[in-house]
């Protein structure tokens, strides 16, 4: 094996670990911001973590941060909560997810 075959494999596993590591902070932050609109709803228990999980799995059908943002500003709009606000939760819950991750390893 080259040393060119070897920086190589390791740029690819490099960046499989980053991707590994994006996808589980952004479902990790789209849990969070799942149970913060389930609060403003008045949902708890199961219906704000059936909640939750919806917009995880929301994601994963090829979901951008922005359809996220629109389901989440549209479902608390009777509440009175901003777009920019749910846009502002969810960028501070994908920076705590962030910290999160990179504790636990």
């Amino acid at each position: 094996m080259t040393t060119f075959d070897k920086r190589e494999q390791g740029f690819e596993a490099k960046f499989a670990h980053d991707e590994e590591f994006m996808f589980k902070a952004t479902a990790r932050s789209n849990k969070l911001l799942g149970l913060w609109a389930a609060g403003q709803l008045g949902l708890s228990g199961n219906a704000a973590a059936s909640y939750a999980t919806a917009l995880v799995t929301d994601h994963l059908e090829s979901r951008t941060i922005d359809d996220i943002v629109g389901k989440v500003s549209g479902d608390l709009a009777d509440k009175g909560v901003a777009r920019e606000q749910v846009a502002q939760k969810l960028q501070e819950y994908m920076h705590q997810a962030v910290q999160q991750l990179q504790a636990e390893s």
